[in-house]
Order: C-alpha cells, then sequence, then structure tokens
C-alpha cells in the first residue's frame, strides 16, 4: 500500500499565542521537523496551511496547500490533503504541526494496522487521537459531504465508515512513550518539549 502523510498547520493557534509552524525548534521549525520526520516514513507529503498563512521553507517536493476557507476546522485540512494526494497514494497517515517526536516507525505501525479498513485511530479510552490516524482517500467524497452540512470535526464520520480503533498500549513497541502523541498546545509545553530534545529555551516561553 502506498502511503502519503498530510500535516496540518492553519489552525488559529489560541493557545500558544504565535503561530506553532514557526516556532524555532533546534535549527529548524517545527513545521519543518514534523515534515521532515513524516517525510521518513511516506511516500510523499502535503501541507495545508490557512489561507495567507507564512510558512517557513520546505523541501521542494513537499506540496502546500491552502485551505478553500477559513473557519472550518480540521476537517476542512483533512479534505485538502486527501484531495490534493488523489489516486497517487491509498491512504494517508494526518497529523498537525506541533508534534516534534513524531517516530517514523509509529506512522508506518498505524499505516499497516489499517488494513482494509477506511480509518485507523489511536484511542485512549473514550479519546481518540485523530490528528495520529490514517485516512484512505477514498473518503474525500463522504468529507465534502460533512463539510457541506458544517459539520468541523474529523471524528464525526468514524461511526459511519469502516474505522478502527487501536488502543494506544498495542502502540508502546514501536514508540514506548508514545511521544508521537505529544502535542504542544501553550508555551509552557513548548518549553517541556525544547527541554525534552536537550534544546535551550526560546526567550520569553518560561524557564
Amino acid at each position: 500500500m502506498v502511503v502519503g502523510g498530510i500535516v496540518l498547520c492553519g489552525g488559529q493557534s489560541r493557545r500558544m499565542g504565535r503561530d506553532k509552524a514557526t516556532l524555532p525548534f533546534g535549527d529548524e521549525m517545527l513545521l519543518q521537523r514534523v515534515v521532515r520526520l513524516l517525510g521518513g516514513a511516506v511516500e510523499r507529503c502535503v501541507v495545508v496551511a490557512a489561507v495567507g498563512q507564512l510558512l517557513p521553507p520546505l523541501p521542494p517536493e513537499v506540496s502546500v496547500i491552502r485551505d478553500r476557507a477559513t473557519g472550518r476546522g480540521p476537517l476542512e485540512g483533512l479534505y485538502c490533503g486527501l484531495a490534493a494526494l488523489g489516486s497517487r497514494v491509498e491512504a494517508a497517515y494526518v497529523t498537525a504541526c506541533d508534534a516534534p517526536f513524531l517516530r517514523p516507525e509509529f506512522v508506518q505501525r498505524m499505516a499497516q494496522l489499517l488494513d482494509d479498513h477506511d480509518v485507523v485511530v489511536p484511542t485512549d479510552g473514550a479519546f481518540h487521537h485523530p490528528l495520529a490516524a490514517v485516512y484512505r482517500t477514498r473518503l474525500v467524497a463522504s468529507i465534502a459531504a460533512l463539510l457541506a452540512q458544517g459539520e468541523r470535526r474529523m471524528i464525526s464520520f468514524h461511526d459511519s465508515v469502516s474505522t478502527r480503533r487501536v488502543d494506544i498500549r498495542e502502540l508502546r513497541d514501536v514508540d514506548p512513550e508514545l511521544l508521537s502523541l505529544l502535542n504542544i498546545n501553550r508555551p509552557e509545553d513548548y518549553t517541556l518539549a525544547l527541554r525534552r530534545a536537550g534544546l535551550p529555551a526560546w526567550p520569553g516561553t518560561g524557564p
């Protein structure tokens, strides 16, 4: 199975207070790091950004797609990413741009677990991780219909398609600390992530 990758970076980052895609992370910006890590596990990668959003330089083989409209949430980004990949891949791993410890092995395991399903998503009890999941590109029409109804949530169609839910404990063999699921939402999260990576805190983000 040919698997692509989608990085969503068009969120408003209200809790962070600045665009997470351009947060410095060592000698890279956060979006650049996530694209590099995801690129180690997929055939081709697309970045879905907001209209007018400024992005750091990315490899020439990475396509940048813009949301068709504002305020439609991550479901819009999922639609745009899957539509852009089209028939070139059969499915795509989807991540946000604020997952600095994404492991290629985690991405590959999720793709393997898809089997004949439409979606495979990690779960922690009742909580789903829709931005660490794999989606079939054939879902584009179904997602378009939901968007037309005003839906914005990525998990809104999981019950209406063939979805495999994987307990996160089953993924610890490829990611013992499940760091692929760690996101940076607030300044303190950013500081802790830099510290975990052995990098100095960026000025103004905390001790």
